[in-house]
C-alpha cells in the first residue's frame, strides 16, 4: 500500500501543479461528487457547526483530496495526502509525505492530533487511525475493516443508496 500510494503520486513527476490542479478539479466534479454520500455531507456540516476541527486523512494524492475537501469545509491545511515536493511550479518526485496504514495515526499525531475524538474510515488502511480515537466508526466499510470493527466493537455505518 505505501510503496503504490507513493507511486501514484511520484507519477505526475515534471508536469505544471496548476494543469493537474485543473485536470483533479474536473475529475472530482465528473466522477467523485457524485458518489459523494449526503449523511456524510450532512455529518461534517453538522460537526463545523458545533465547532469541531476537522481533518483529512488519505493516501490518495493531496491535489484530489484538497479539492475535494472543500466541499466538506476541511481546509487544504488540515488535508494529510500523498504529496510531493513542488519547485518552481513543477512537480518533483520527492515524496514528502504518503499517509496509509500506521502512517496516517503518524501523520496526524505530528500535527497535535494523537487522540482525535472521532475517526471515520473505509478500509483496513485506517485500522491504525481508528484504534487511536475515542470514537472510531468503519463507514460503508471494506470486507476486512468489518471484520475488525466488529471484533473492537466499533459502530459500523453503512449510507444509503446515493440519487444522482
Amino acid at each position: 500500500e505505501l510503496a503504490i500510494c507513493g507511486e501514484m503520486v511520484q507519477i505526475y513527476r515534471d508536469l505544471r501543479e496548476t494543469e493537474l490542479q485543473q485536470a483533479v478539479h474536473t475529475f472530482f466534479d465528473t466522477m467523485v461528487r457524485p458518489n459523494i454520500f449526503p449523511e456524510i455531507s450532512e455529518l461534517c456540516h453538522q460537526l463545523r457547526e458545533r465547532g469541531a476541527t476537522l481533518w483529512a486523512v488519505s493516501s490518495t494524492n493531496s491535489w484530489l483530496i484538497e479539492d475535494a475537501m472543500q466541499h466538506f469545509g476541511i481546509p487544504a491545511e488540515r488535508v494529510l495526502a500523498a504529496r510531493v515536493r513542488v519547485v518552481n511550479g513543477l512537480i518533483t518526485e520527492e515524496l514528502l509525505d504518503v499517509p496509509t496504514d500506521e502512517g496516517k495515526a503518524v501523520s496526524l499525531a505530528r500535527h497535535g492530533v494523537a487522540h482525535p475524538d472521532a475517526v471515520f474510515g473505509n478500509s483496513i488502511h485506517d485500522a491504525a487511525m481508528l484504534a487511536t480515537a475515542a470514537h472510531p466508526f468503519a463507514v460503508n466499510p471494506t470486507v476486512a475493516l468489518v471484520e475488525l470493527a466488529t471484533a473492537e466493537g466499533w459502530p459500523i455505518f453503512q449510507p444509503g443508496p446515493i440519487h444522482v
